[in-house]
C-alpha cells in the first residue's frame, strides 16, 4: 500500500532539509542536521520522524548531493525531493515541496533542525487546518512556532516562495489560527553546538520562526 493512502489527513507533509546551518559550524566542516541525538540517530532523523508518525507519505525537500541526509529521511519514512532550487533559501525549497504534491489538499510545513517536535502537535496542526483558506500554527506563551499548515488556496501563494524567506511574506496579515501547545516544543530548534550540548535538559532554543 502507499504510504500517502495511509495518512488520514488531506495534507501533505513538507520538510524543509535543504539549508546550510552555517551558524551551528561556520567553517562548514559539520552538518547539523547530521549531528547524533542521544539515541545515536540525527537531528533531522528524528524531525522527519514525527512528521512521517503523523502525516504518513509526507516529502522533504534536499539540495541535490545530499545523500547522507537523503539516507537518514529515507529511513524515517520521507520521500526525498532533491531541488537545486532549494539553494536559493528556504522560500524556494518550500515552493519545490508544494510544486512536487499535486493533488494535496494542503500542507503541513515543518523545519529539519526541529528534532524535539512531537508527531501530537503536528497532527493538533493538521486537524485544525479544516478548509481551504484556512492556515494554522503550533504557539506556545503566545509566540507563533512550527509546524504551520495550509489550506489548498494556499498553493498559489506558496509556489511564489523564494529566496530565504519562507512563507514569512504571506503570512504577513494574515489571520492564523494559533494552537496553544503544552510546552515549548513548538519553538525549539538546533541553531548552535549549545543547544544540542543541553538535550538531556530540554536542549535547543526557542525560534524566532521565519517560516
Amino acid at each position: 500500500m502507499n504510504s500517502a493512502a495511509m495518512n488520514p489527513f488531506p495534507l501533505r507533509g513538507i520538510l524543509l532539509a535543504a539549508g546550510y546551518g552555517r551558524r551551528f559550524d561556520p567553517a562548514g566542516g559539520r552538518d547539523k542536521l547530521l549531528q547524533p541525538l542521544a539515541d545515536g540517530r540525527p537531528v533531522l532523523w528524528h524531525s522527519a520522524r514525527a512528521l512521517c508518525e503523523a502525516l504518513p507519505g509526507s516529502l522533504a525537500v534536499l539540495r541535490p548531493g545530499q545523500a547522507e541526509r537523503a539516507r537518514w529521511l529515507r529511513e524515517a519514512g520521507c520521500e526525498v525531493v532533491e531541488s537545486a532550487a532549494a539553494e536559493a533559501g528556504m522560500g524556494a525549497a518550500l515552493a519545490a515541496g508544494v510544486a512536487a504534491s499535486a493533488g494535496a489538499g494542503g500542507w503541513l510545513i515543518a523545519l529539519a533542525d526541529m528534532p524535539w517536535l512531537p508527531a501530537a502537535a503536528i497532527r493538533a496542526v493538521a486537524t485544525a487546518v479544516d478548509g481551504p483558506e484556512v492556515v494554522a500554527a503550533a504557539a506556545h506563551g503566545g509566540r507563533r512556532g512550527h509546524p504551520v499548515g495550509f489550506g489548498a488556496a494556499w498553493r498559489a501563494g506558496l509556489m511564489a516562495c523564494a529566496g530565504d524567506a519562507g512563507a514569512r511574506e504571506l503570512l504577513r496579515g494574515t489571520a492564523l489560527r494559533l494552537l496553544e501547545w503544552t510546552d515549548d516544543s513548538v519553538l525549539r530548534d538546533v541553531d548552535v553546538l549549545a543547544d544540542l550540548k543541553g538535550e538531556a535538559q530540554g536542549g535547543g532554543r526557542s525560534r524566532e520562526t521565519g517560516m
